[in-house]
């Protein structure tokens, strides 16, 4: 059924989709991907290069009459999240994805669609492509590890690019305009542990939560949705307290910028405490089927008896883990006040993993402003260093800072109007797009961001809407023709 997207306006567009669904490109891995732009590029004759970190720059002339405008770049990264659901048996370095049209909107079954940031790098390979359409010179940017790290928008070096303009295609709401985004910054907490014998007539049990909608870490962060690693370790406060229960390993959520949707803990408890920790798990699930009941209806907290483990982390080790992870900060932590429903600052508890003697804990922190980006880095600190555990700090990147006197901001806003009828909402975004980090390396470029409407990126339920394609296309081709002249 994959191929039904083809029949889809814009054809072109959508072909080009079709393509990229049946290359894999998990963050990290775009190898097969890079080949097939650079070979796009270089098939049809454009000037394409590709860079020592794996940005694909691909230029393209402008048509007759054209010349005289600014040079656009069109930005958009290869890469795309790999999240499927439990029961769905797909590898994602190998397996192509399997879409679906679904009444107004095209979707994955049970994985990530790709739509983010597909769409946007398919709308670039059908402008370098098209011969009808009217555009000044054209450079098409494509970078790599966008979703895990920014690896491409942190590579790349200036004399690369021409550009005046650039327009990344990498928001999520047709019909706005994006001017800043979110800076953010990597937390990384480690506990180191010693290993301890599991008591004689313990018994063991799996402990899950799963169930959850997950989502984007910033765009999603504020619909209040449930956080697997938070609800789990609540359960296991609990069950340390009232019944002895020990913890034997923990794995909790998945990516760094995803909401975790599952995690899950093998702990012991002893002989005879197994009705009252049935008891209490079907008391929790209550609990937070009730708390979270507009958010998360499906919300399972289960329990399943398994082998006994080989061993036990220490009860001291854990103690201050779960104490940690519960006091450790998620969600909203401010609104901005001078974009009334924007999203300040936040951070996302998105990974707690155990291994060989330690468990690793990984938070993604986010913020418009800097200052409240270190200061709740602070707070972080403090916490993990009461609890016993070592933290640093990687990955921070910028925020961008919004122009609104922008003149791409000015004539995107007339062509909207022209074509639809009403002046599109400018917005900032609390997520970390790449115009930040790609406008301190060239701070000559006038920058908006926009792209059609896509629902639950990163998550299996991602899902783009067909007709917001459309209209994303003609806006993107009529803008394209309004370029200012240099």
């Amino acid at each position: 059924m994959s191929q039904e997207i083809k029949g889809l306006k814009p054809a072109l567009l959508w072909n080009f989709f079709y393509d990229l669904t049946r290359i894999p490109r998990p963050s990290g891995k775009e190898g097969k991907i890079i080949d097939y732009v650079k070979n796009f590029g270089e098939k049809r004759g454009l000037e394409t290069v590709v860079d020592e970190v794996g940005n694909i720059i691909i230029k393209k002339a402008a048509t007759p009459g054209m010349e005289n405008r600014k040079v656009t770049v069109l930005q958009g990264h290869l890469d795309m999240v790999p999240q499927k659901n439990s029961e769905k048996q797909h590898d994602f370095e190998n397996d192509p994805i399997e879409t679906f049209i679904d009444d107004q909107w095209v979707r994955a079954r049970d994985t990530t669609l790709g739509a983010d940031n597909g769409i946007g790098v398919a709308a670039a390979l059908a402008v370098l492509d098209s011969e009808d359409l009217v555009h000044g010179p054209v450079e098409a940017l494509f970078t790599v590890d966008e979703e895990t790290g920014m690896t491409g928008a942190f590579g790349l070096k200036k004399g690369l690019l021409d550009g005046d303009i650039m327009l990344n295609t990498d928001s999520e709401d047709e019909g706005e305009l994006y001017v800043g985004c979110a800076g953010g910054m990597d937390a990384n907490i480690t506990f180191s542990f010693t290993r301890a014998e599991v008591p004689a007539n313990s018994l063991a049990f799996e402990i899950g939560v799963s169930g959850l909608k997950g989502g984007h870490s910033g765009l999603d962060i504020a619909l209040g949705r449930g956080n697997a690693n938070k609800l789990l370790f609540r359960f296991l406060k609990y069950a340390a307290r009232e019944l002895d229960a020990e913890l034997a390993g923990i794995d909790g959520g998945s990516l760094r910028n995803a909401i975790p949707r599952e995690a899950h803990a093998i702990v012991i408890i002893p002989s005879g405490k197994e009705k009252q920790l049935e008891s209490a798990i079907k008391e929790y699930e209550k609990i937070y089927r009730h708390e979270l009941s507009a958010v998360e209806p499906d919300l399972i907290l289960k329990l399943k008896k398994t082998d006994p483990p080989s061993g036990l982390i220490d009860r001291e080790t854990m103690n201050r883990l779960i104490n940690g992870v519960l006091a450790c900060p998620n969600g909203v932590i401010r609104m901005s006040n001078s974009m009334p429903g924007l999203v300040e600052t936040s951070t996302n508890l998105a990974r707690v993993i155990s291994g060989q003697g330690k468990i690793e804990l990984q938070c993604l922190m986010r913020s418009s402003v800097d200052s409240s980006k270190d200061e709740l880095a602070g707070i972080m600190e403090s916490v993990f260093t009461l609890a016993g555990a070592t933290i640093d700090f990687d990955g921070a990147y910028p925020g961008w800072k919004p122009d609104m006197n922008s003149e791409i901001l000015n004539v995107m806003k007339k062509v909207y109007k022209a074509l639809y009828g009403k002046i599109p909402d400018v917005k900032a975004i609390h997520a970390g797009l790449e115009c930040g980090l790609i406008g301190g390396v060239y701070p000559e470029l006038d920058m908006i961001s926009f792209g059609p409407t896509i629902r639950n990126p990163h998550s299996p339920d991602e899902k783009v809407h067909i007709e917001s394609v459309l209209k994303f296309w003609n806006f993107l081709v009529e803008t394209l023709k309004n370029i200012p002249v240099k």
